[in-house]
């Protein structure tokens, strides 16, 4: 592991207009992001943890060169990204990719898996792009087979693998995962959340990984960052973080995390 920056957010900040109320009243300047700095090491992931609208998804969507930010730097492999061209930005991609929320809207329902799975693949000829399909399909645990299949043909769980596979597939260094297990059933939730982990310590892969759910980081982030109202109030190892949160904002969040109660019979209440 190196000490060198992967990926170095600076003073970064993304700032909407709201519609005018009148014509003589500009609309309110709403701060989604307000001025945050990360700095993520390869091999060492960071969970990204608030509230809905505390920017979390916002940041992620800079950090992937999604939007501009109003302010700031997202600085990837020492390059500023809103400072590429859109066909440098293209290549440099291959090195940094997003695993979105949804893997029912995420995956285009027209293309078949091994379509999808190798479209970042660009530049790489027919014979490699599907060695390499077939082999991040078995690494999330489908197969080689499924690649002519339809989105339509899997469920929520394995399409969230697919849209893993996809990420996986350019062999990147740092993969953005926005809430990617808050759509799945629980159980499901779990088989995802250890399949990022297994492939964490197989592909060396890093996570910034984004939650309203600090079950979810810790089981798979090496440190967590609180988010409140576009800005980062709190950033600590995942241990130190669980056993002495310093922020009021991040004990409240602890408090409201279940407990199990293993000696209380669990009672239905159907009201």
């Amino acid at each position: 592991m190196t000490d060198a920056p992967l990926l170095r957010v600076e003073a970064l900040a993304k700032h909407y207009r709201l519609p005018r109320e009148s014509l003589l009243r500009a609309g309110a300047l709403v701060r989604a992001v307000d001025g945050v700095d990360v700095d993520m090491v390869p091999g060492r992931s960071l969970g990204v943890v608030g509230e809905s609208g505390s920017g979390k998804s916002t940041l992620a969507r800079l950090v992937m060169a999604l939007e501009r930010p109003s302010a700031g730097r997202v600085v990837f492999g020492g390059c500023d990204l809103n400072g590429l061209s859109v066909a440098e930005l293209r290549t440099a991609r291959a090195q940094f990719q997003m695993v979105f929320q949804d893997p029912y809207g995420s995956l285009d329902p027209r293309r078949s898996v091994g379509w999808t799975v190798a479209e970042p693949l660009v530049g790489v000829d027919g014979g490699e792009r599907a060695r390499r399909v077939a082999q991040v399909l078995d690494a999330v645990g489908l197969r080689a087979t499924d690649a002519g299949k339809y989105p339509h043909e899997f469920s929520g769980g394995q399409r969230q693998r697919i849209a893993i596979a996809r990420a996986l597939v350019t062999r990147p260094k740092l993969i953005v995962a926005d809430e990617p297990v808050s759509a799945l059933d629980v159980s499901v939730q779990a088989q995802v959340l250890n399949l990022m982990a297994v492939l964490q310590a197989q592909f060396g892969v890093t996570y910034l990984l984004i939650s309203h759910d600090l079950a979810v980081v810790r089981h798979v982030c090496d440190d967590i960052a609180v988010m409140r109202n576009g800005r980062i109030v709190e950033r600590a190892p995942t241990d130190t973080l669980f056993a002495s949160p310093q922020h009021p904002y991040t004990r409240a969040l602890l408090e409201a995390v279940p407990r199990p109660e293993p000696r209380r019979a669990y009672a239905y209440n159907p009201a």
